[in-house]
């Protein structure tokens, strides 16, 4: 008999079909996620959401992911990703590999909504937006110190950003 902890979980022995609107939606600082498979769906192997930000939102200040693997692919509009040594535009079918240890974020500078697609590997992630969704439910501000403390949790760390985007002082 094999024993699964907390963080473990079955892969499916068939496939699994999502129709569209399966998924659990977690907004977090004015960015809509919508999980179509998270850790539980997939055995812990990955997770997949499709995110929107409005224009002028920031979806994350830069970052580096040490325990994990993320790729955005820009479905509408624009995303300006950061990429550790400045900024790009990004649009329709554009795709960013952001590996273990590269300092990556994004926002939409554009006048129109921005939606994309972001893969997760592994999975686990997804517990970072939860908890912060959870937090800011309860009444705390999505302040960058708090961000932080999650994101450390996650083995995730606060990347500085580039000075032509740091905000004024």
């Amino acid at each position: 008999m094999t024993v699964m902890t907390d963080h473990q979980t079955r892969t499916p022995d068939r496939p699994l079909l999502r129709r569209p609107q399966d998924g659990e939606l977690i907004d977090v600082a004015g960015v809509a996620h919508f999980f179509r498979l998270t850790g539980e769906h997939t055995g812990g192997h990955f997770a997949f959401e499709e995110f929107t930000l409005a224009p002028g939102t920031i979806g994350a200040r830069p970052h580096v992911h040490e325990g994990h693997d993320e790729y955005f692919y820009v479905l509408e509009g624009e995303l300006t990703l950061h990429t550790g040594d400045g900024e790009l535009t990004a649009g329709p079918g554009h795709l960013l590999a952001a590996t273990r240890g590269t300092p990556h974020g994004f926002r939409n500078a554009g006048p129109v909504p921005a939606r994309a697609l972001c893969l997760y590997t592994p999975a686990g992630y997804e517990d970072y937006f939860r908890d912060v969704h959870a937090a800011v439910s309860a009444g705390a501000e999505a302040t960058d110190e708090l961000l932080a403390e999650f994101r450390s949790r996650y083995r995730t760390r606060s990347h500085p950003a580039p000075a032509a985007t740091r905000p004024a002082p």
